[in-house]
């Protein structure tokens, strides 16, 4: 049976709705966090997630 597990956020370590398994191969890959609201750039090999880009503040909306 492959192991699945879910990602964490990593500014509040929250789960997102992405889910990944043992062979899973992201690169520079925009995680969306719904808790939080925050965008995170990951690369993601054999359950080990990096974190690429983490954004200091958010976009200004108007």
């Amino acid at each position: 049976m492959e192991v699945e597990q879910w990602i964490l956020c990593p500014a509040c370590n929250g789960k997102t709705r992405t889910k990944i398994r043992g062979d899973t191969i992201l690169e520079k890959f925009p995680l969306f966090c719904p808790k939080c609201k925050a965008e995170t750039l990951v690369n993601v090999r054999q359950l080990h997630i990096v974190v690429v880009n983490r954004p200091d503040a958010k976009t200004q909306s108007r």
